[in-house]
């Protein structure tokens, strides 16, 4: 599989896996599914892994922590900042070192390669003791580097102006082109990594739904449509289910014969320049073998490209643009 840059921690997979469906909020999924879906990644040629502590409590940082005794080679990322209420107080060195030590125990490793901030308020981004903080903990030898997960693009240019982030982590899919315009080229001139995720706006984007389509009471799908839970943007990309549909069936003639609908969203974000990786979500071993098979598929032409952004300007830009 080909690599890209992850700023200073070097080259790494251009598709990874985001392993937030392994851990909570999208229905059940086995320790053996979950651990066949990680290892068919990394035969597939993915190198780079991107968990959480929150997802299933450290569930899913445990699964990664058992891939990696047999894969040492892998890049991981994970994130904190989300086991409190969203408060620029509780970003404190106590705290940060107590999270720390927690995802270093479950991932079994002394030292992370890359720990992000967990989409925090944008005060905290502001926050210079914030960052004196971590610069602190990579000189402990905690961790290799940080970066900072954001749900908007202005959290992610303060964040790609902080000296020391190595890399930002944002939404980016064919529902959600904000990050074009001045984030990627910001990140790309900071030689900061920009990681996408929600690739696939919570599954739309793989073409399989349907307005009848239903998920259960424990998936973010049924739960957080409205934001109730986390922020709105993280569900269907912020996109209301059913212009999702329509936007869906509007792309679906661009899809290639012999490619899925996710693996064409998947190839489209690898053509973003200034995108170090993307990190598609798997439940099973099919899930994860399909999502890495995107990266050997042609570039799109620039003709439907073009037709990608007419979609979204006519039916997702009023909902999203502006918001995020």
């Amino acid at each position: 599989m080909d690599t890209r840059e992850l700023g200073p921690l070097g080259p790494v997979s251009v598709v990874g896996f985001g392993a937030w469906q392994i851990g909570d909020a999208w229905g059940q999924v086995s320790e053996t599914d979950a651990m066949d879906a990680l290892e068919t990644a990394v035969r597939e040629g993915v190198t780079f892994i991107d968990t959480a502590d929150v997802y299933g409590d450290g569930r899913s940082e445990r699964l990664v922590g058992r891939l990696l005794q047999d894969h040492p080679h892998l890049t991981v990322a994970t994130k904190m900042g989300r086991r409190m209420a969203q408060e620029t107080a509780h970003y404190n060195p106590g705290n940060f070192r107590a999270w720390n030590d927690d995802s270093r125990r479950n991932l079994g490793v002394d030292t992370i390669d890359l720990v992000q901030l967990h989409c925090p308020p944008s005060a905290v981004i502001d926050s210079d003791q914030v960052f004196d903080d971590l610069d602190a903990m990579v000189t402990e030898g905690r961790m290799r580097a940080y970066g900072v997960s954001v749900e908007t693009c202005d959290q992610a240019l303060a964040a790609i102006a902080r000296p020391n982030v190595a890399s930002v982590q944002i939404i980016l899919n064919a529902f959600r082109l904000k990050p074009l315009e001045k984030v990627l080229p910001a990140a790309k001139a900071a030689g900061v990594g920009v990681i996408a995720r929600v690739p696939l706006a919570s599954g739309l984007l793989t073409g399989r739904y349907t307005p009848t389509s239903s998920f259960g009471e424990d998936d973010h799908r049924n739960f957080n449509r409205q934001g109730q839970a986390f922020d709105q943007g993280e569900t269907f990309a912020g996109v209301d289910f059913a212009t999702g549909l329509a936007a869906v069936e509007r792309l679906r003639p661009l899809v290639p014969e012999g490619t899925t609908m996710a693996q064409f969203a998947l190839r489209w974000i690898l053509d973003q320049e200034g995108v170090s990786t993307v990190i598609p979500g798997a439940r099973n071993a099919d899930q994860a073998r399909g999502n890495a098979a995107a990266a050997q598929l042609s570039p799109l032409d620039a003709k439907t490209h073009q037709r990608v952004r007419e979609v979204y300007d006519e039916l997702i830009r009023p909902q999203v643009h502006e918001r995020w």
